[in-house]
């Protein structure tokens, strides 16, 4: 691997340059103002693949925005890896509290990134971790130590839902066949401390309506005779946990599966500062399920959180209503074996048992997404773990995140892989949010990374 290590560092200007004229583009898939640019970025990346030598290259329609594919197969009896990443990008707004133009990239110094970070719209999520693999692969194949086959899909409507991509991938699996999926959309503890994110949680996300008398009235003359819609749905809401913050919903935990543990010692090797954690968020003490830390509530456990509650007047000065109506959005949070499906079942079904007479409820559920889990065990994880171990002379530490990511559950569903998320990015980075940006470094050592994992999953898969 030395020949292409000399190679990455030989063209790091090179490649932070190349990077930077990616980032100019707008790709952002949400805005229709923006899908010129969209596919503008799609074909650039084209253009790159088959100038990196790179086959069967493609850009390849769908009902929303295109996805790029590229492969090359240098030995069919070799392990491939499937790489997935995605070119659009967040709307940058609110684009008054940019330090600089989102879609002018420029390198700054900062406390975390001494050695500079790229800001810009969609320098972290995804366009630099996305890019750090086409890096990678440019690396191997001048040197001639691409150890695994590769096929690159790179879609554009992450950002959106990645709406079309089950379609396209149900529509083309011998296509993408495969042994392992790597994907860096995803971060790491730090540069001192490296990991590799091995479970996410699921989604169950829902809309509910109480709704009491049949118009808005005096609550004067009507209070305390007739049932508060919003009074009822506060008290519904709050009766979801116990004093130990348990969820109370029947059936909601029996397919959870405690992790073992040997892996929740090892996760508890992440750094962490509870006093840190508080100050960071201004608040006097941490809160959640008893029996658990900060860290495990917030990744292996599941959760049940109000997203928004509304009802009734909220103008300017006073209106005495009795509202007809009052709503809530509520998100829950899955881990692994809980399906979002029958967690939205299973709450609508208590939802309604729980509510008095006096009012009639409507639950509709909204987007749901699958939780993942990848086993510290695997030989897709070991080799990951080596690679990292290589690069940064440590051993990364598995982490749950918190978040979700349905796709990765749908790439086991459908092409039946397992997901690395080998993600360099860092909690610092501002992904979403103005002044996005990515580490110089963070982008160097992703680069420096993956050629080390095809070499360690080619040596595990023989």
């Amino acid at each position: 691997m030395e020949s292409t290590l000399a190679y990455i560092k030989d063209n790091q200007t090179k490649f932070i340059n190349q990077l930077i004229e990616l980032l100019k583009i707008p790709s952002v898939s949400a805005d229709p103002a923006y899908t010129k640019d969209v596919r503008k970025t799609a074909e650039l990346l084209a253009k790159e693949f088959n100038d990196l030598g790179l086959d069967e290259v493609a850009v390849i329609d769908t009902a929303g925005h295109p996805i790029v594919y590229a492969e090359k197969i240098i030995d069919p009896n070799l392990p491939t890896v499937l790489v997935y990443g995605h070119y659009d990008v967040q709307p940058a707004d609110p684009i008054d509290l940019w330090t600089s133009g989102p879609f002018e990239p420029v390198i700054k110094k900062t406390e975390i990134h001494p050695e500079g970070a790229i800001f810009a719209r969609g320098a972290c999520d995804d366009k630099g971790q996305m890019y750090m693999h086409v890096k990678a692969v440019e690396a191997m194949i001048a040197t001639n130590t691409l150890a695994c086959n590769v096929k690159l899909m790179i879609e554009g409507e992450e950002e959106v839902g990645s709406a079309n991509l089950e379609t396209f991938i149900r529509g083309h699996k011998e296509k993408l066949a495969a042994d392992v999926i790597l994907v860096s959309d995803t971060g790491m503890i730090s540069l001192d401390t490296p990991s590799i994110t091995t479970g996410l949680r699921g989604l169950s996300y829902v809309e509910v309506e109480v709704t009491g008398p049949n118009r808005d009235l005096h609550s004067g003359l009507y209070g305390g005779a007739v049932a508060n819609p919003i009074n009822i749905l506060c008290k519904m809401i709050a009766s979801l946990h116990d004093e130990n913050n348990h969820i109370t919903i029947p059936e909601f935990y029996d397919k959870v599966v405690d992790l073992s543990d040997e892996e929740r010692a090892e996760m508890a090797k992440a750094p962490y500062s509870e006093a840190a954690y508080k100050k960071a968020l201004d608040i006097k003490a941490t809160y959640g399920e008893k029996g658990y830390s900060t860290n495990e509530r917030g990744s292996i456990r599941p959760t049940l959180d109000v997203n928004g509650i509304w009802g009734g007047y909220t103008g300017e000065g006073a209106k005495t209503v009795i509202a007809s109506k009052a709503y809530a959005k509520i998100s829950m949070r899955l881990v692994p074996h809980q399906s979002p499906e029958e967690i939205t079942a299973i709450f609508q079904k208590h939802f309604e048992a729980i509510a008095p007479e006096s009012v009639t409820v409507k639950v509709t559920p909204h987007h749901g997404g699958q939780p993942s889990v990848t086993e510290i065990d695997s030989i897709e994880y070991e080799a990951a773990s080596n690679a990292l171990a290589e690069s940064f002379g440590k051993r990364p530490i598995p982490v749950r995140s918190g978040g979700s990511i349905p796709i990765v559950a749908m790439f086991e569903q459908v092409l039946g892989l397992k997901t690395i998320l080998l993600g360099f990015g860092l909690d610092s980075d501002a992904i979403h949010s103005p002044n996005e940006h990515y580490g110089i470094k963070n982008f160097n050592k992703g680069i420096e990374t993956i050629p080390l994992f095809y070499k360690h999953y080619a040596a595990l898969k023989k």
